[in-house]
Order: C-alpha cells, then structure tokens, then sequence
C-alpha cells in the first residue's frame, strides 16, 4: 500500500533562476544540489514546514528525456503558464500575497473570496501557476 509521496518535479526553464524563486522569494528550503552532468543537477526544495517533501526543479533540457521538438513545447507550454502546479498554503494570505509581491512575485489573481474559501494565484519564474490558500480553507466548514 502506498503511505504517501516524498518527492515530485516541477519542470522548469532554467534550474538557477528556479533555485533563486523558491529559495529567495517563496522561502523553501533546499534539500539537495548534486551535479548530475554538464548541463544539469538534482535541485529539490522543500516547503519550510513539510521537509518529507521534496520538489525537484527538473530542467527541460535537451536529452534522451526531452528531444528538441519536445523540449521547445514543453518550453513554450511552461511560460504560456499552461501547467497549474498544486496549491501552496499559508497563515495569512495577505499578508503571504503581500511579502511575496514585495520580493517580486507575478501575480495573476489577487486574494479573492471563492465558493471553496479565499484564493491568489501566482506563477513561477517559468510560468508555472500555483494557488495560494490559507491553511483553513481546507477546513469542513469551508466546504460544506
């Protein structure tokens, strides 16, 4: 049976600057950086409060992986901000929304009150989407 997940991947367009967003702006916490060959390495991140789980910041690169036809649409599909990435919570959305505007962040949806609770959406510094919720929107309450 399976118990839960430890490590998944975030495509991205170039591993440094990825590193800069989750570790300078969002506040992650890197876990590893092992070279991995010329060009690449293995970068995962961590939210501060869920060390068990680990964010690869894999690269699309041209490889035996990603061939350059495939590669060049993942790339244009990535910054289109095409692929939502999960939800990211927090304790306080404003005051989260605000700190991360303040350090940059690209914002394409404000703190707003939804059916299912208060939502922001944001994208990376490739173009991945996340949601932003506060921790309590997950409550019953909310979803009743």
């Amino acid at each position: 049976m399976v118990t839960k997940m430890t490590i998944t991947n975030i495509n991205v367009i170039d591993q440094d600057s990825a590193y800069d967003f989750y570790v300078n702006k969002l506040g992650f916490r890197l876990v590893n950086d092992i070279p991995m060959g010329p060009d690449t390495r293995w970068l995962t991140v961590s939210p501060p409060d869920q060390p068990d789980l680990q964010l690869v910041l894999f690269p699309v690169t041209v490889s035996k992986m990603f061939p350059q036809e495939v590669a060049d649409s993942l790339i244009s599909l990535i910054r289109r901000g095409t692929f939502g990435c999960g939800v990211l919570t927090c304790n306080d959305i404003f005051a989260t929304y605000e700190e991360l505007k303040t350090k940059g962040v690209e914002f394409i949806k404000a703190p707003t009150k939804e059916f299912y609770g208060t939502e922001a959406l944001f994208k990376d510094d490739s173009g991945n989407f996340f949601s932003l919720q506060p921790i309590n929107n997950f409550s019953n309450e909310n979803n009743i």
